[in-house]
Protein backbone atom coordinates (compact mmCIF):
# COMPACT_ATOMS: atom_id res chain seq x y z
CA UNK A 1 0.00 0.00 0.00
CA UNK A 2 1.28 3.37 -0.95
CA UNK A 3 1.59 6.27 1.44
CA UNK A 4 -1.11 8.21 -0.45
CA UNK A 5 -3.60 5.34 -0.26
CA UNK A 6 -3.02 4.92 3.45
CA UNK A 7 -3.78 8.63 4.03
CA UNK A 8 -7.06 8.43 2.08
CA UNK A 9 -8.22 5.46 4.10
CA UNK A 10 -7.54 7.33 7.33
CA UNK A 11 -9.63 10.32 6.12
CA UNK A 12 -12.55 8.06 5.28
CA UNK A 13 -12.40 6.45 8.70
CA UNK A 14 -12.41 9.82 10.48
CA UNK A 15 -15.48 10.93 8.47
CA UNK A 16 -17.30 7.72 9.32
CA UNK A 17 -16.54 8.12 13.04
CA UNK A 18 -17.74 11.72 13.00
CA UNK A 19 -20.97 10.76 11.29
CA UNK A 20 -21.65 8.02 13.81
CA UNK A 21 -20.94 10.36 16.69
CA UNK A 22 -23.46 12.88 15.35
CA UNK A 23 -26.12 10.23 14.94
CA UNK A 24 -25.56 8.90 18.46
CA UNK A 25 -25.81 12.44 19.91
CA UNK A 26 -29.07 13.09 18.08
CA UNK A 27 -30.45 9.77 19.31
CA UNK A 28 -29.57 10.58 22.93
CA UNK A 29 -31.22 13.99 22.69
CA UNK A 30 -34.38 12.42 21.27
CA UNK A 31 -34.54 9.89 24.09
CA UNK A 32 -33.97 12.60 26.68
CA UNK A 33 -36.80 14.72 25.20
CA UNK A 34 -39.21 11.82 25.34
CA UNK A 35 -38.29 11.13 28.96
CA UNK A 36 -38.93 14.75 29.96
CA UNK A 37 -42.28 14.77 28.21
CA UNK A 38 -43.37 11.54 29.80
CA UNK A 39 -42.39 12.60 33.30
CA UNK A 40 -43.74 16.17 33.47
CA UNK A 41 -45.70 16.80 30.32
CA UNK A 42 -43.11 19.46 29.62
CA UNK A 43 -41.32 20.34 26.46
CA UNK A 44 -37.99 21.93 25.92
CA UNK A 45 -38.39 25.54 24.85
CA UNK A 46 -35.71 27.67 23.38
CA UNK A 47 -37.14 30.93 24.88
CA UNK A 48 -39.32 31.39 28.00
CA UNK A 49 -42.80 32.81 27.40
CA UNK A 50 -43.75 36.17 28.94
CA UNK A 51 -46.05 35.90 31.98
CA UNK A 52 -49.78 36.20 31.17
CA UNK A 53 -50.16 39.35 33.33
CA UNK A 54 -47.31 41.03 31.47
CA UNK A 55 -48.92 40.14 28.11
CA UNK A 56 -52.34 41.52 29.20
CA UNK A 57 -50.72 44.72 30.46
CA UNK A 58 -48.98 45.15 27.13
CA UNK A 59 -52.28 44.64 25.28
CA UNK A 60 -54.05 47.28 27.47
CA UNK A 61 -51.27 49.77 26.91
CA UNK A 62 -51.50 49.22 23.16
CA UNK A 63 -55.28 49.71 23.25
CA UNK A 64 -54.97 52.95 25.24
CA UNK A 65 -52.37 54.31 22.86
CA UNK A 66 -54.54 53.42 19.87
CA UNK A 67 -57.60 55.10 21.48
CA UNK A 68 -55.60 58.23 22.23
CA UNK A 69 -54.34 58.35 18.67
CA UNK A 70 -57.90 57.91 17.33
CA UNK A 71 -59.20 60.67 19.61
CA UNK A 72 -56.38 62.99 18.56
CA UNK A 73 -57.15 62.32 14.90
CA UNK A 74 -60.86 63.04 15.49
CA UNK A 75 -60.05 66.32 17.25
CA UNK A 76 -57.73 67.30 14.43
CA UNK A 77 -60.46 66.59 11.86
CA UNK A 78 -63.21 68.40 13.84
CA UNK A 79 -64.13 71.91 12.61
CA UNK A 80 -62.72 74.73 14.72
CA UNK A 81 -65.16 76.31 17.18
CA UNK A 82 -66.18 79.93 16.49
CA UNK A 83 -64.08 82.54 18.30
CA UNK A 84 -66.52 85.44 17.83
CA UNK A 85 -70.32 85.52 18.13
CA UNK A 86 -72.71 87.12 15.60
CA UNK A 87 -72.52 90.40 17.52
CA UNK A 88 -68.76 90.52 16.96
CA UNK A 89 -67.79 89.82 20.58
CA UNK A 90 -64.85 87.51 21.30
CA UNK A 91 -65.93 84.20 22.85
CA UNK A 92 -64.36 80.99 24.10
CA UNK A 93 -66.67 78.05 23.59
CA UNK A 94 -66.05 74.98 25.78
CA UNK A 95 -65.17 71.78 23.95
CA UNK A 96 -68.16 70.05 25.54
CA UNK A 97 -71.50 71.74 26.19
CA UNK A 98 -73.92 69.82 28.41
CA UNK A 99 -76.22 72.65 29.54
CA UNK A 100 -77.47 75.84 27.90
CA UNK A 101 -79.94 78.62 28.70
CA UNK A 102 -81.52 80.46 25.75
CA UNK A 103 -83.31 83.77 26.24
CA UNK A 104 -84.94 84.19 22.83
CA UNK A 105 -87.72 82.15 21.15
CA UNK A 106 -85.98 82.26 17.78
CA UNK A 107 -82.85 80.72 19.31
CA UNK A 108 -84.86 78.12 21.23
CA UNK A 109 -86.62 76.97 18.05
CA UNK A 110 -83.31 76.67 16.22
CA UNK A 111 -81.77 74.61 19.02
CA UNK A 112 -84.72 72.22 18.82
CA UNK A 113 -84.37 72.01 15.02
CA UNK A 114 -80.69 71.10 15.51
CA UNK A 115 -81.64 68.30 17.92
CA UNK A 116 -80.13 70.03 20.98
CA UNK A 117 -83.25 70.32 23.14
CA UNK A 118 -81.90 67.92 25.78
CA UNK A 119 -79.12 70.40 26.57
CA UNK A 120 -81.59 73.22 27.39
CA UNK A 121 -81.86 73.79 31.16
CA UNK A 122 -83.67 77.15 31.05
CA UNK A 123 -85.30 79.59 28.63
CA UNK A 124 -87.25 82.85 28.36
CA UNK A 125 -90.91 83.32 29.23
CA UNK A 126 -91.89 83.99 25.63
CA UNK A 127 -90.66 80.51 24.69
CA UNK A 128 -92.97 78.72 27.10
CA UNK A 129 -95.11 76.28 25.13
CA UNK A 130 -92.83 76.02 22.11
CA UNK A 131 -92.75 72.52 20.65
CA UNK A 132 -89.76 70.45 21.73
CA UNK A 133 -88.66 72.48 24.75
CA UNK A 134 -88.29 70.64 28.08
CA UNK A 135 -90.82 71.35 30.78
CA UNK A 136 -90.23 72.02 34.47
CA UNK A 137 -87.06 74.06 33.95
CA UNK A 138 -86.41 77.65 35.13
CA UNK A 139 -87.76 80.46 32.96
CA UNK A 140 -86.48 84.03 32.75
CA UNK A 141 -87.58 87.47 31.63
CA UNK A 142 -85.99 88.19 28.26
CA UNK A 143 -85.15 91.86 28.87
CA UNK A 144 -84.32 91.70 32.57
CA UNK A 145 -83.45 88.11 33.59
CA UNK A 146 -82.47 87.22 37.15
CA UNK A 147 -78.67 87.17 36.82
CA UNK A 148 -78.22 85.66 40.28
CA UNK A 149 -80.51 82.77 39.39
CA UNK A 150 -78.69 82.32 36.09
CA UNK A 151 -75.34 82.27 37.88
CA UNK A 152 -76.61 79.69 40.37
CA UNK A 153 -77.87 77.54 37.51
CA UNK A 154 -74.31 77.62 36.11
CA UNK A 155 -75.00 76.58 32.50
CA UNK A 156 -72.08 75.92 30.18
CA UNK A 157 -73.52 78.49 27.78
CA UNK A 158 -75.99 81.39 27.85
CA UNK A 159 -77.53 82.46 24.53
CA UNK A 160 -79.19 85.87 24.33
CA UNK A 161 -80.52 88.17 21.62
CA UNK A 162 -79.93 91.90 21.26
CA UNK A 163 -83.19 92.41 23.17
CA UNK A 164 -81.58 90.92 26.28
CA UNK A 165 -78.84 93.55 26.07
CA UNK A 166 -81.27 96.46 25.76
CA UNK A 167 -80.09 99.62 27.52
CA UNK A 168 -77.63 97.71 29.69
CA UNK A 169 -73.85 97.59 29.95
CA UNK A 170 -72.26 94.16 30.47
CA UNK A 171 -75.31 92.75 32.34
CA UNK A 172 -73.90 89.20 32.22
CA UNK A 173 -70.41 89.91 33.51
CA UNK A 174 -71.04 87.89 36.72
CA UNK A 175 -71.77 84.83 34.58
CA UNK A 176 -68.71 85.41 32.43
CA UNK A 177 -66.61 85.74 35.61
CA UNK A 178 -68.09 82.43 36.76
CA UNK A 179 -66.91 80.73 33.59
CA UNK A 180 -70.16 80.73 31.60
CA UNK A 181 -69.80 81.25 27.86
CA UNK A 182 -72.19 84.12 27.04
CA UNK A 183 -73.13 84.50 23.36
CA UNK A 184 -75.28 87.18 21.73
CA UNK A 185 -77.18 86.41 18.53
CA UNK A 186 -78.72 89.76 17.43
CA UNK A 187 -82.02 89.86 15.56
CA UNK A 188 -81.31 88.99 11.93
CA UNK A 189 -81.67 91.78 9.39
CA UNK A 190 -81.97 89.48 6.39
CA UNK A 191 -82.72 85.91 5.39
CA UNK A 192 -79.04 85.43 4.68
CA UNK A 193 -78.41 86.42 8.30
CA UNK A 194 -80.93 83.75 9.32
CA UNK A 195 -78.84 81.17 7.46
CA UNK A 196 -75.66 82.46 9.08
CA UNK A 197 -77.18 82.31 12.58
CA UNK A 198 -78.32 78.73 12.08
CA UNK A 199 -74.86 77.73 10.89
CA UNK A 200 -73.22 79.61 13.78
CA UNK A 201 -75.31 77.83 16.42
CA UNK A 202 -74.63 74.49 14.76
CA UNK A 203 -70.88 75.20 14.73
CA UNK A 204 -70.93 76.35 18.36
CA UNK A 205 -72.38 72.97 19.38
CA UNK A 206 -70.12 71.02 16.98
CA UNK A 207 -73.02 69.81 14.82
CA UNK A 208 -72.28 71.62 11.52
CA UNK A 209 -73.92 68.91 9.42
CA UNK A 210 -77.20 69.44 11.26
CA UNK A 211 -76.94 73.16 10.54
CA UNK A 212 -76.54 72.51 6.84
CA UNK A 213 -79.52 70.16 6.93
CA UNK A 214 -81.76 72.80 8.53
CA UNK A 215 -80.63 75.49 6.06
CA UNK A 216 -81.09 73.14 3.13
CA UNK A 217 -84.64 72.24 4.21
CA UNK A 218 -85.51 75.93 4.63
CA UNK A 219 -84.10 76.90 1.25
CA UNK A 220 -85.84 74.00 -0.47
CA UNK A 221 -89.23 75.16 0.86
CA UNK A 222 -88.53 78.78 -0.13
CA UNK A 223 -87.49 77.64 -3.60
CA UNK A 224 -90.81 75.84 -3.98
CA UNK A 225 -92.65 79.12 -3.37
CA UNK A 226 -90.30 81.09 -5.61
CA UNK A 227 -90.78 78.64 -8.47
CA UNK A 228 -94.48 79.56 -8.51
CA UNK A 229 -94.38 83.32 -7.94
CA UNK A 230 -91.43 83.85 -10.29
CA UNK A 231 -93.85 83.33 -13.18
CA UNK A 232 -96.02 86.28 -12.11
CA UNK A 233 -95.32 89.39 -14.21
CA UNK A 234 -94.12 92.40 -12.22
CA UNK A 235 -97.17 94.48 -13.14
CA UNK A 236 -99.50 91.79 -11.75
CA UNK A 237 -97.83 91.50 -8.35
CA UNK A 238 -99.95 92.59 -5.38
CA UNK A 239 -98.97 95.50 -3.14
CA UNK A 240 -98.80 94.66 0.57
CA UNK A 241 -98.97 96.41 3.93
CA UNK A 242 -97.84 94.18 6.82
CA UNK A 243 -99.10 95.32 10.23
CA UNK A 244 -97.09 94.31 13.29
CA UNK A 245 -98.84 96.59 15.79
CA UNK A 246 -102.45 97.82 15.44
CA UNK A 247 -103.97 101.29 15.78
CA UNK A 248 -103.36 103.67 17.34
CA UNK A 249 -99.66 102.68 17.35
CA UNK A 250 -99.19 101.26 13.89
CA UNK A 251 -95.90 99.47 13.32
CA UNK A 252 -94.53 97.80 10.20
CA UNK A 253 -91.32 97.30 8.22
CA UNK A 254 -89.48 98.82 5.30
CA UNK A 255 -86.56 97.53 3.28
CA UNK A 256 -83.50 96.14 5.02
CA UNK A 257 -85.51 93.72 7.16
CA UNK A 258 -86.03 89.99 6.90
CA UNK A 259 -89.83 90.52 6.88
CA UNK A 260 -89.54 92.79 3.83
CA UNK A 261 -87.61 90.01 2.07
CA UNK A 262 -90.27 87.50 3.08
CA UNK A 263 -92.98 89.67 1.50
CA UNK A 264 -91.00 89.80 -1.73
CA UNK A 265 -90.32 86.04 -1.68
CA UNK A 266 -94.08 85.53 -1.41
CA UNK A 267 -94.52 87.62 -4.56
CA UNK A 268 -95.72 90.81 -2.88
CA UNK A 269 -94.56 94.44 -3.13
CA UNK A 270 -94.09 96.15 0.23
CA UNK A 271 -95.82 99.57 0.11
CA UNK A 272 -93.22 100.86 2.60
CA UNK A 273 -90.17 99.71 0.64
CA UNK A 274 -89.07 103.32 0.13
CA UNK A 275 -88.30 103.43 3.87
CA UNK A 276 -85.88 101.22 5.78
CA UNK A 277 -85.92 99.25 9.00
CA UNK A 278 -88.75 98.72 11.48
CA UNK A 279 -91.19 101.62 11.31
CA UNK A 280 -93.82 103.51 13.24
CA UNK A 281 -96.50 104.25 10.65
CA UNK A 282 -99.19 106.90 10.26
CA UNK A 283 -102.61 105.63 9.19
CA UNK A 284 -102.74 108.26 6.46
CA UNK A 285 -99.56 106.80 4.95
CA UNK A 286 -101.16 103.38 4.55
CA UNK A 287 -104.39 104.83 3.16
CA UNK A 288 -102.41 106.84 0.61
CA UNK A 289 -100.41 103.73 -0.40
CA UNK A 290 -103.70 101.89 -0.99
CA UNK A 291 -102.37 98.30 -0.67
CA UNK A 292 -104.04 95.44 -2.52
CA UNK A 293 -103.57 93.12 0.46
CA UNK A 294 -103.06 93.70 4.19
CA UNK A 295 -101.36 91.17 6.46
CA UNK A 296 -101.33 91.26 10.25
CA UNK A 297 -99.57 89.04 12.79
CA UNK A 298 -101.04 90.78 15.83
CA UNK A 299 -101.95 88.09 18.35
CA UNK A 300 -102.55 90.08 21.55
CA UNK A 301 -105.88 91.67 20.59
CA UNK A 302 -109.20 90.12 19.73
CA UNK A 303 -110.09 89.75 16.04
CA UNK A 304 -107.23 91.80 14.50
CA UNK A 305 -108.47 91.16 10.93
CA UNK A 306 -111.98 92.39 11.76
CA UNK A 307 -110.52 95.44 13.48
CA UNK A 308 -108.67 96.44 10.30
CA UNK A 309 -111.72 95.82 8.11
CA UNK A 310 -113.74 98.15 10.32
CA UNK A 311 -111.02 100.72 11.00
CA UNK A 312 -112.17 104.30 10.73
CA UNK A 313 -110.91 106.07 7.61
CA UNK A 314 -109.78 102.85 5.87
CA UNK A 315 -113.00 101.92 4.08
CA UNK A 316 -111.64 103.15 0.73
CA UNK A 317 -108.44 101.08 0.89
CA UNK A 318 -108.48 98.38 -1.82
CA UNK A 319 -107.57 95.57 0.61
CA UNK A 320 -110.44 96.57 2.92
CA UNK A 321 -112.94 97.02 0.09
CA UNK A 322 -112.06 93.60 -1.36
CA UNK A 323 -111.83 92.02 2.11
CA UNK A 324 -108.28 90.91 1.41
CA UNK A 325 -106.98 91.22 4.96
CA UNK A 326 -105.29 88.08 6.36
CA UNK A 327 -103.76 86.87 9.59
CA UNK A 328 -100.23 85.44 9.26
CA UNK A 329 -98.79 83.15 11.93
CA UNK A 330 -97.20 85.39 14.55
CA UNK A 331 -94.26 83.19 15.51
CA UNK A 332 -93.36 82.26 11.93
CA UNK A 333 -93.40 85.90 10.81
CA UNK A 334 -91.78 87.49 13.87
CA UNK A 335 -88.99 85.02 14.72
CA UNK A 336 -86.02 85.11 12.33
CA UNK A 337 -85.21 81.44 12.00
CA UNK A 338 -85.91 78.44 9.75
CA UNK A 339 -89.66 78.64 10.48
CA UNK A 340 -90.09 81.79 8.35
CA UNK A 341 -90.99 79.30 5.64
CA UNK A 342 -94.46 78.88 7.12
CA UNK A 343 -95.17 82.63 7.00
CA UNK A 344 -93.85 82.96 3.42
CA UNK A 345 -96.11 80.11 2.30
CA UNK A 346 -99.15 81.65 4.03
CA UNK A 347 -98.53 85.03 2.41
CA UNK A 348 -98.00 83.56 -1.05
CA UNK A 349 -101.18 81.50 -0.82
CA UNK A 350 -103.18 84.52 0.34
CA UNK A 351 -101.76 86.73 -2.42
CA UNK A 352 -102.19 84.25 -5.26
CA UNK A 353 -104.66 81.55 -4.22
CA UNK A 354 -105.36 80.65 -7.85
CA UNK A 355 -101.70 79.71 -8.37
CA UNK A 356 -101.47 77.64 -5.18
CA UNK A 357 -104.85 75.96 -5.48
CA UNK A 358 -106.22 77.61 -2.35
CA UNK A 359 -109.00 79.74 -3.86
Amino acid sequence: MTEESEENDMKKERKTQKRMKTQITALLLSVLLCMLTACGGQTVETEPEAPAAQTAETDVEATVVQAEETEAEAEADAPALPTTDPSGAAITIPNQIDSVVALAPSICETLVALGLEEKIVGYDLQSVGLVGLPEDVPTFDTVNPDVEQLTALAPDMLLVSSLSLYDQEAPYQPLIDAGVCVICVPTSESIENVRSDIRFLAAAFSVPDEGERVVKEMDSALDNVSSVVSEIPEEERKSVYFEISPAPYLYSCGSGTYLHEMIELAGGKNVLSDQSGWLSVEGETVVAANPDVIFTNVNYTDAPVEEILGREGWAGVSAVMDKRVYYIDNMASSLPNQNIVKAVEQMAQALYPERFGTD
